[in-house]
């Protein structure tokens, strides 16, 4: 195998990002970021459409588009996939983004909330990378997947059971995956993200904020551009000896006491 030069170990231009959740938020800054790095990017979208409409319209048609769906259905998470190959041609990198984060306590905790969170932050990542990883396949040449997972995946937090399980999972799909693709050049690999800021988030939980930023030895939230830039890493030549890892990304959180 040839061994890039340095100055392409990022380098990702001209590759085909198929970024899940990418209408605000982390997602936004994933997309954003490796279309910075010159990807052509699919922003995905359920419920911000028009934050993925605006990414993709900013940065033009011949580099981006928006397509939305509920990745928790088998035939929406093979449309993102067909709408990258109808777009660029091909598809070389997934990022599963894609999820939601209630809170429900266990004891009051619906049958309908636990199916509902597993859906869309398990089931998702499961029907995306078969769809992705056939599209790989067929196309030769290889490609990576990199899943979003947590912390919470190891220490989950009070009602938060069924996001942590859900989160565990996917971490454990991760290598499972990794096990079964990487005969086709296909790399699997997960981040797992500490609290990253968001717009309003010392307002809506000034407590579990404060508890984050006296306990992390970084003294910060995580920023978008943070997990994005490991994303970027991870699906790029820097990291072409890497499958089934998981790269945990939370300021030091995790190296002490829980917060």
């Amino acid at each position: 195998m040839d061994v890039p030069e340095v100055g392409r170990l990022l380098d990702v231009a001209g590759r085909v990002v198929a970024v899940t959740g990418a209408g605000s938020g982390l997602g936004r800054g994933i997309a954003a970021r490796f279309a910075e790095a010159g990807a052509r990017v699919v922003a995905h979208h359920r419920a911000s459409r028009d934050g993925a409409l605006a990414l993709a319209e900013r940065l033009g048609p011949a580099r981006a588009v928006a397509v939305g769906g509920d990745l928790s259905r088998e035939a929406d998470a093979q449309a993102l996939v067909g709408r990258a190959v109808e777009a660029f041609g091909r598809l070389d990198v997934l990022v599963n983004n894609a999820g939601t984060y209630p809170l429900a306590g266990l004891l009051d905790m619906t049958a309908a909330q636990w199916d509902e969170v597993v859906a869309a932050n398990l089931t998702s990542v499961f029907l995306c990378t078969r769809a992705a990883a056939r599209q790989m396949v067929a196309q030769g040449g290889g490609g990576a997947v990199v899943n979003v997972t947590s912390i919470e995946a190891e220490s989950p937090l009070p009602s938060h059971s069924h996001y942590a399980a859900a989160k565990a999972g996917a971490a454990a799909h991760t290598r499972a995956a990794a096990q079964e693709l990487g005969r086709h050049g296909i790399r699997v690999n997960a981040v797992a993200p500490g609290l990253v800021w968001r717009e309003g988030i010392e307002e809506a939980w000034p407590e579990g904020v404060a508890r984050y930023l006296a306990a992390a030895p970084l003294g910060r939230l995580g920023r978008p551009e943070d997990v994005a830039d490991a994303c970027l890493f991870l699906a790029s030549p820097a990291a072409r000896w890497i499958t089934g890892a998981s790269l945990v990304l939370d300021g030091g959180l995790s190296a002490g006491a829980a917060f």
